[in-house]
């Protein structure tokens, strides 16, 4: 069994007082360098962890920390983000921490807004944000910064001075990486890049996908391929998209840059005499069911679970721990097809 080590032990090993070792542990008062160097090598050597339940039950502040998501049983695809949340708080439940989360309607900026001043009168220490909406998500990280609210945001970037962390993707290059993948499966032809978005307010994030995809393109010089954008509501895509399919016959391929494939492989199921090659996000439900008929070539995970369990964890570890916050944390980007997505899929 591994041996538990005392401040007296270390002392000794590192040929110090035990008051020496006391300051450093806890990180009070004045240590030479040389006692430093001494204490730091034997904590090294003994792979030391301080007992922080043991040092949290000293401290009586309950720190509450509030998350802003989208409803998932509105939009699916932020389902796995209440698992995530939900790990945090069971991994966290000792400690003197709150942590609550807050739905809005994804399609409404009213919801978005009227949810966060809910969040608000709470005076939380510290918020993680979904940011759905670019131009109110700016406007809302300014009242928490007077109110002197840590704020992290996850899932979409949004440039802000105030913005402790981001936990996410990096959205350009998932865009090259689903270049390569379809210059992989096509040799030329017309490829459509597609949005979909009710209110295409929440285009950062599908723009800065696309800026990597042609990105990618342009680089290789790949003058085979012709490359073009179509903007699609909710609303429209069953009458819309058969239009453009039929209007361009040299159509090869399509990139989605939402988790909405499911939307254009269905239409595209109903169309005969059609090989299209798709590439989309996400692995929700209909997105898998797709990927498994051969609809669906490609799905790039984005690890949304992890994304928001991250976003979460990283502001408890610093409030309990006083951890720093990385200011970027990216996630690999998974490659997911018919041959492994079931290690993905529980």
């Amino acid at each position: 069994m591994d041996k538990k080590y005392t401040i007296k032990d270390i002392a000794k090993m590192a040929g110090v007082s035990k008051g020496t070792v006391d300051r450093v542990l806890h990180n009070r008062g004045k240590v030479s360098p040389t006692a430093l160097e001494k204490i730091n090598e034997v904590l090294n050597v003994i792979n030391y962890e301080p007992n922080l339940i043991a040092r949290n039950l000293k401290n009586t502040k309950v720190y509450r920390i509030c998350v802003l998501l989208p409803d998932p049983e509105i939009d699916t695809y932020w389902l796995p983000c209440v698992n995530g949340i939900q790990d945090a708080i069971t991994e966290f439940k000792a400690y003197s921490v709150i942590i609550e989360t807050y739905y809005f309607n994804p399609e409404s900026t009213k919801s978005f807004l009227s949810t966060n001043e809910k969040i608000i009168r709470q005076s939380p220490d510290a918020v993680l944000i979904a940011p759905l909406f670019h131009k109110e998500t700016v406007e809302i990280i300014k009242q928490y910064d007077e109110l002197e609210i840590i704020v992290n945001t996850f899932n979409n970037q949004v440039e802000s001075s105030s913005i402790k962390s981001f936990v996410g993707q990096d959205l350009y290059k998932s865009g090259r990486v689903a270049a390569s993948l379809m210059n992989l499966i096509l040799t030329d032809g017309q490829i459509a890049i597609i949005h979909i978005d009710e209110s295409l307010k929440n285009a950062v994030h599908m723009q800065e996908k696309e800026k990597g995809f042609r990105n990618y393109f342009d680089e290789k010089k790949l003058s085979d391929f012709s490359l073009t954008t179509l903007k699609l509501k909710y609303s429209n895509i069953e009458t819309k998209f058969p239009a453009f399919v039929e209007e361009n016959p040299n159509l090869r391929g399509i990139f989605i840059t939402t988790s909405k494939a499911y939307q254009i492989a269905s239409v595209l199921s109903s169309i005969e005499n059609r090989k299209i090659a798709l590439i989309g996000y996400d692995l929700i439900e209909k997105n898998v069911n797709f990927l498994n008929q051969g609809l669906v070539h490609f799905l790039i995970h984005q690890n949304q679970k992890r994304q928001a369990y991250l976003g979460v964890s990283t502001l408890v570890e610093h409030f309990l721990f006083r951890k720093e916050i990385p200011e970027t944390i990216l996630l690999p980007i998974d490659i997911i097809n018919v041959e492994n997505a079931s290690f993905y899929v529980s």
